[in-house]
């Protein structure tokens, strides 16, 4: 098992920037790639980025490419997401996941959870 907890969300303004952290507990966190979704109200949920368990690779979602950046710190058992431009359209509860197989993208490949943080960014 592994338990995810984040933080950092809050409200910005358009073009303004966030960093979202994730702390996990229990199993070991490094050999997990880790992964953030968001959902908005009405929406499914979508893949935002993910990162290897040596933070050697990473990955974005077209909509927020050149935008976003995903760190990990292993010693901490922290993986961050730094959210840089926000648009309205970012606007969701974000989530991260460690991934125990499958496509990255997907969330069905994602066991664990944490219980999310708001992000909004009003228009």
């Amino acid at each position: 098992q592994v338990q995810l907890v984040e933080s950092g969300g809050g409200l910005v303004q358009a073009g303004g920037s966030l960093r979202l952290s994730c702390v996990a507990s229990g199993r070991t966190f490094s050999g997990y790639t880790m992964g953030w979704f968001r959902q908005a109200p009405g929406k499914e949920r979508e893949f935002v980025s993910a990162i290897n368990w040596s933070g050697g690779s990473t990955y974005y979602a077209d909509s927020v490419k050149g935008r976003f950046t995903i760190s990990r710190d292993n010693a901490k058992n922290t993986v961050y997401l730094q959210m840089n431009n926000l648009k309205p359209e970012d606007t969701a509860v974000y989530y991260c996941a460690a991934r125990v197989g499958g496509s990255r993208a997907y969330s069905s490949s994602y066991a664990y959870w944490g219980q999310g943080t708001q992000v909004t960014v009003p228009s």
